[in-house]
């Protein structure tokens, strides 16, 4: 059994995401809440939207490692970006890791007006399933 991560004929193909994902029966399935580029304490790691956007993904890893899966185990994405921030410099940062392993996942990503943590220009969020041996 693996976890598929489909490019249907018809749709847009892309190495940077996924548009659809099957998950077998008897996978464990994981949610990660939003991740900002804070520190341990809840600081704002930086001003910089790249920097922000790595810590973020180094956020979402730490949870995910909580409940025993990483980065390649994903099978979607959220990413929400303050729309003032540079996209650009934001998902430069962090593309290759959110499409770690063998077929990209998906990725819904969205400009917002601002975000919960006073300072904070991106929020990360995923799902990830892990197959049971």
């Amino acid at each position: 059994m693996e976890i598929l991560r489909l490019q249907p004929a018809g749709l847009v193909v892309s190495p940077a995401f996924s548009h659809v994902a099957v998950v077998p029966p008897g996978a464990t399935t994981i949610y990660v809440g939003g991740q900002n580029g804070v520190d341990e304490t809840g600081a704002v790691v930086s001003a910089d939207v790249a920097e922000q956007s790595v810590r973020a993904v180094d956020n979402a890893s730490t949870a995910l490692q909580a409940a025993g899966a990483t980065l390649a185990d994903v099978v979607q994405w959220t990413v929400l970006i303050a729309e003032d921030a540079d996209l650009r410099a934001a998902y430069g940062a962090i593309a290759p890791r959110l499409a770690t392993g063998g077929a990209p996942p998906l990725v819904t990503a969205a400009r917002v007006a601002g975000l919960g943590v006073p300072g904070a220009l991106i929020e990360v969020s995923a799902i990830a399933a892990v197959l049971t041996p």
